[in-house]
C-alpha cells in the first residue's frame, strides 16, 4: 500500500515540470576535445575527409570511455585555479573545463560561514575556518535546482558549526544559458556534451576544494543530492582531500539511470533513437559511479548513502548495483534506505529526516 501510494506521489511531482523537451539525438563527439590523447579530427566527426558511420562513431564514443576510465587521473585532474574571485557571500572563477558556451564556463558557489557567534564556543577563534573547526562542506544540488536548492541544507550545516559552500552546476541558475528554462545541457541525448558536462561539474568541485583549503578549512567533506551525489562521488574517488561523503539518491551507471527514470524519459526519447540501453552504458560509463568503485578499496574514509526505497528515478534495483560493487570490492560505507521516492525526499516529513541524516554524518564523522 505505502508503495502505490508513493509511486502515484512521485509521478504527480514528476508533472509539475511541464517545459521538458525531446531534443535530437547528436554523438557530441566535438565535446571531447581537450581530454589528453584526443584528437582533433574523430572528434569533429570526420575521418580522412568524409563523414563518419554510426557505427565508427559509436566506437569511437566507446573507445573514449575506456581512455577516460583508463586514465580518470587525468579525465577528472584539474589545473589549479587563480582567479578566484569573492564578494563576501558569492565565489566566482573560471572554470578549468572549457565548454562553447561563455556564460557557463564561469562556475559561482555561495559560502555559508559558521557564525561569529561560533567563535566564543571555539576559544575566541578569530578566523571563519578557525571557529568551523577547520570542517567545511562542498554542496552540490540536483539537477535542475534554482538558485536556493539546498541553500536550507548549508544553513543547517552552519547550527552545528561546520562551514559550507554550494556550488552552482553547470549550465544551472548563473550559468544557464539565454532562452533556456532548464540546465538541458547538463544531461541530454548529446552523448559528448553530457560526457564534457559531468566532468566540468567534477573540475569545477576540485576547484572549489582548492579554494576552502585555501580559506584555511583542513577538514573537508562532500555532499551531492540526485546528479549532485554522482559528481560528488567521482570528486571523492579523485580527491583525497575530502574527508568524509554523504551522497543523497545513490545509483551505479549514468546511462541506465537517464534509461529508466521518469524524470528523464523524454532525454530517453533521442537517445533510443541511436543507442540501445546497453549501448548507453557504455557511452556514459567514463561518469559511472560503478567504473570507479574499485579505487576506493581500502580507502577508509566515511561516506554514506542513501537510497530511496520507492524511487521511479535513481529505482533501487539500480542503486543495489553499487552497493553490491562496494561488497564485491570490500569498500566500506555506511547506508540508509529511506521508505519514499525521488521527489517525496524533498517533502515533508521527509525532507526533514534526510536533512538529519546529512548534517549527523558530517556532525559525527567529519
Amino acid at each position: 500500500m505505502l508503495k502505490r501510494a508513493i509511486h502515484r506521489w512521485e509521478r504527480k511531482l514528476s508533472t509539475r515540470d511541464t517545459n521538458r523537451r525531446v531534443r535530437p539525438f547528436e554523438w557530441g563527439l566535438e565535446f571531447l576535445d581537450g581530454f589528453p590523447g584526443e584528437s582533433g579530427d574523430p572528434a569533429n566527426g570526420t575521418c580522412n575527409g568524409g563523414q563518419l558511420s554510426q557505427a565508427e562513431n559509436r566506437q569511437l564514443i566507446f573507445d573514449f570511455n575506456e581512455r577516460a576510465i583508463a586514465g580518470s587521473e587525468v579525465f577528472f585532474g584539474t589545473n589549479p585555479v587563480s582567479d578566484f574571485t569573492f564578494d563576501g557571500h558569492w565565489l566566482a572563477f573560471r572554470s578549468p573545463v572549457s565548454t562553447p558556451y561563455g556564460k557557463n564556463n564561469t562556475a559561482y558557489a555561495r559560502y555559508f560561514p559558521v557564525a561569529a557567534e561560533k567563535a566564543r564556543q571555539n576559544g575566541g577563534a578569530s578566523t571563519e575556518a578557525a571557529r568551523a573547526g577547520g570542517r567545511a562542506v562542498l554542496v552540490l544540488p540536483q539537477w535542475n535546482a534554482d538558485v536556493d536548492g539546498h541553500v536550507a541544507v548549508c544553513k543547517l550545516l552552519g547550527k552545528i558549526g561546520i562551514a559550507s559552500l554550494r556550488l552552482s552546476l553547470p549550465y544551472h541558475d548563473r550559468r544557464m544559458l539565454e532562452g533556456f528554462e532548464r540546465a538541458d545541457y547538463l544531461v541530454s541525448s548529446n552523448i559528448g556534451r553530457t560526457l564534457q558536462a559531468c566532468r566540468q561539474a567534477v573540475a569545477d568541485s576540485r576547484a572549489a576544494i582548492d579554494w576552502l583549503a585555501g580559506r584555511g578549512y583542513d577538514r573537508i567533506g562532500i555532499a551531492g543530492t540526485s546528479i549532485g551525489s554522482c559528481i560528488a562521488f567521482l570528486a571523492m574517488v579523485h580527491d583525497h582531500r575530502l574527508r568524509v561523503g554523504v551522497f543523497n539518491h545513490v545509483s551505479s551507471f549514468f546511462g541506465d539511470v537517464v534509461w529508466d527514470g521518469i524524470t528523464t524519459s523524454h532525454v530517453r526519447q533521442g537517445l533510443e533513437t541511436a543507442l540501445t540501453r546497453e549501448e548507453v552504458r557504455r557511452s556514459w560509463s567514463a561518469i559511472s559511479p560503478n567504473s570507479y568503485v574499485g579505487k576506493l578499496t581500502g580507502d577508509r574514509r566515511r561516506r554514506l548513502m542513501i537510497s530511496a526505497r520507492y524511487d521511479l528515478t535513481f529505482t533501487p534495483e539500480l542503486s543495489q548495483l553499487l552497493f553490491d560493487e562496494c561488497d564485491r570490492r570490500q569498500v566500506f560505507f555506511d547506508r540508509n534506505i529511506v521508505p519514499c521516492g525521488h521527489y517525496t525526499l524533498g517533502e515533508p516529513p521527509f525532507k526533514y529526516y534526510a536533512g538529519y541524516l546529512i548534517a549527523n554524518y558530517f556532525r559525527k564523522h567529519l
